[in-house]
Formats: C-alpha cells, sequence, structure tokens
C-alpha cells in the first residue's frame, strides 16, 4: 500500500485551552476545513453529489460503504477504512498562549495521496478558524515536512510537490523474536463479543493487527495477502503475557452531528509477552504506521512495538 507521513508544524496566535486528548479536536477541525476546500457545490449530504466521486472530502473523510458480499473482501466490512491516520501530539498540555509552538502528524494511504494540495491548504484553512470551543485557538502553518523533505516552508512561501510517497507492506519475519514490548501510547479501543475489552490478551491484540492489514490491503493495497489467518489465530492464542501496565484511559469528545458527549475510551500502557512472537512481528510493525482499534482517524490505537 502507497504510503505517505506528513507532519504539520505550527504555532499559535491566540490563547486557548484545548482538552488533554487533542485527536477529536483536531480531526475535526480538518474535517471542517477540508469540507470548505473541496465542496464547489455547498452540498450537505456527500451521497447526492454529483461530485462525489471526483470530491477529496468524501473519499478522505467519509467512509465508502461497501456491499459484504463485494468481491476480494474476505473480511465483512460495512464499510472501506478511512484512507488516513491522524497523530495528535501525545503531551497532555492544555493551555497555550499567542508563541507556543505544536506539530500533528497526518498518515495518507492510497488514493488520498493525490489530493495533498487540498489537504495542505485545509490545514492552512484550519489555523485562521481555530480550534477548540468557539473557534479561539488560531495558528499558523509554519512548514510541513515528510521526513526530512521539507514540502511546505511559510516563511519562503515555498511549496513543494515532491513524491515522498512510500510503500508500506508486510516486512518479512525475523525469526527468534521470544519476547515483546507493545506500548499503547493512545487509546486502544477493541470489542469481543460486543463488549468493549478492559484486559487485553494477545490473541485479542494479534486478530485486531491481522484485520486491519487485510481490511487496508483489500481497500488501497494489492489485496488479500497471502496469510493462514486461521494458524496464526490458534498459535496467537498460546502466546503468554509476562507483564501488563495497562489501564483504561477515558478519552470524551462532542459529536456535532449528534450534538452530544461520546466516551471513545481505551487501554493504554505497556504489555510485554513471551512466546513464538515471530509470525505476528510483521503485522504489528506495519500497525505502528496504520494504528489499530476503533477511531483510528481520531488517533487512537497508537502502538509501539519493541523487540526484549
Amino acid at each position: 500500500m502507497l504510503a505517505e507521513t506528513l507532519t504539520f508544524h505550527c504555532t499559535f496566535v491566540d490563547k486557548v485551552t484545548l482538552p488533554p486528548y487533542k485527536g477529536s479536536t483536531l480531526r475535526g477541525a480538518f474535517g471542517h476545513a477540508l469540507k470548505k476546500v473541496s465542496c464547489a457545490l455547498r452540498k450537505r449530504n456527500c451521497e447526492r453529489c454529483i461530485l462525489a466521486a471526483s470530491c477529496c472530502y468524501p473519499l478522505v473523510f467519509e467512509s465508502e460503504k461497501l456491499d459484504r458480499n463485494t468481491a476480494g473482501y474476505k473480511v465483512r466490512l460495512s464499510s472501506k477504512p478511512h484512507p488516513y491516520v491522524l497523530e495528535p501530539p501525545l503531551d497532555e498540555q492544555r493551555e497555550y498562549t499567542a508563541g507556543d509552538s505544536f506539530s500533528f502528524t497526518l498518515h495518507l494511504f492510497g488514493p488520498a495521496l493525490r489530493y495533498r494540495p487540498q489537504i495542505f491548504y485545509a490545514v492552512t484553512l484550519m489555523g485562521e478558524i481555530g480550534l477548540g470551543k468557539k473557534h479561539l485557538g488560531r495558528f499558523t502553518l509554519n512548514k510541513i515536512t515528510a521526513e526530512d523533505i521539507l514540502l511546505y516552508d511559510e516563511a519562503t512561501k515555498t511549496l513543494s510537490l515532491e513524491d515522498a510517497a512510500w510503500q508500506l507492506t508486510l516486512k518479512p519475519e525475523i525469526e527468534g523474536c521470544s519476547m515483546l514490548r507493545v506500548d499503547f501510547l493512545t487509546p486502544f479501543r477493541i470489542k469481543r463479543d460486543n463488549r468493549f475489552q478492559r484486559k487485553i490478551s494477545f490473541g485479542t491484540l494479534a486478530r485486531a493487527a491481522m484485520r486491519r492489514v487485510s481490511s487496508l490491503e483489500n481497500a488501497y493495497g494489492e489485496g488479500e495477502p497471502e496469510v493462514d489467518y486461521r494458524r496464526l489465530a490458534a498459535l496467537s492464542d498460546e502466546i503468554d503475557i509476562i507483564e501488563d501496565e495497562t489501564r483504561w484511559q477515558e478519552v470524551t469528545r462532542y459529536s456535532n452531528r449528534q450534538k452530544r458527549t461520546m466516551k471513545m475510551g481505551g487501554v493504554q500502557g505497556a504489555m510485554v509477552f513471551s512466546g513464538e512472537l515471530s509470525p505476528f512481528l510483521p503485522f504489528l510493525r506495519y500497525c505502528e504506521i496504520v494504528h489499530l482499534g476503533k477511531q483510528t482517524a481520531f488517533g487512537l490505537g497508537l502502538i509501539q512495538v519493541s523487540q526484549l
């Protein structure tokens, strides 16, 4: 799957108070600005718009509905995964004053890469509109980088459309991986038996990773990976938990669509696993970029994997 990692470096021009977890705030502002940038007909309902098939906003921000019998989709999904993941600042700073800097990252996947100019401008517009309650937190976009490549520099008004995309694939197995630490840097939100899990087994984690890889590769990559999922699922249940330092971290957001506050908490912290972990490492490495579980578009499910 083709991917690109963009980091937006910004400076506040206003004093503002933001929530400790800023993923929902940034995602809401991004969606609002992206629709302003993209929508030529000012339609409220993208499904009824004749330009929807060629428009940035529904592709990036709305989930395309799927026929569950669609050829090529072995995972039973009701819609395609979003072709992006947002990573907010991981600190819990709430109070910002004029001159304070912050940055956030967008990982773009597949067809979302062709809309880079609209996305760049949408973030500029986010700054003009502002973040937080009553949009008081205006900011300037100083620069955009993709790893070591400078794509935009506000100081010189220079915009580069240099190709910074790279291929995200399942890397070959590394033999001899018998101990692994997984850090859940943002809440990992997953259901099993229709209930959100407050304690995570390795089997739950591995199945979530395999589903995530499968759904993204089916939607935006080269199709279903050639993997014996049933065998891996059985092997994952044999992995032992050595340490569990996770806790349930509650996160709330306000939904403008539903006009109410919603909870989207999940498991956060670190776990150490022991066993034959080599077959699962490629999936977990892949998910370090694409995140895991529910609400990845808000930045949830960010993991970091370390061999011990």
